[in-house]
């Protein structure tokens, strides 16, 4: 199992009249977090597209369990608990500075060749940096 956490602070354009978070942000934030937990992984998506790849998210979950506010800073945990396969799951939890959890979720991308638009299996260059988080030694 794979785990990263990044902090992002909530900016004032990311909220709505009320002073919270507008929902359709939490999807940016879950993006932030997955570009961060490949960087840490020690792959970006732009070498991923260097390597004819793209990850286009297929599905996705968010469950809203409180709301977060202008000024906030947000954990995003990013758990992957499984190699990828042509399907890539991504889970999420978005916690406060309280560490109070104020939303949840997951989603699924696919891995697709650029150069066939057809879906592929996980660039081995990929698979290479997650294996060590995957095997039981």
């Amino acid at each position: 199992m794979f785990i990263s956490e990044t902090n992002i602070r909530v900016r004032y354009g990311e909220t709505d009249q009320m002073g919270y978070v507008y929902y359709g942000n939490y999807a940016l934030y879950y993006e932030v977090g997955r570009v961060e937990a490949l960087r840490k992984l020690g792959m970006s998506y732009f070498e991923l597209e260097e390597f004819g790849v793209m990850m286009p998210v297929v599905k996705m979950e968010c469950n809203y369990v409180k709301a977060a506010k202008y000024d906030d800073l947000l954990t995003v945990k990013v758990i992957i608990d499984k190699m990828p396969g042509i399907r890539f799951h991504f889970y999420y939890e978005i916690s406060n500075a309280s560490g109070v959890l104020i939303n949840k979720g997951e989603t699924t991308l696919v891995f697709i060749d650029m150069k066939t638009n057809k879906v592929c299996k996980c660039p081995q260059v990929l698979e290479k940096k997650m294996e060590p988080f995957f095997t039981n030694g």
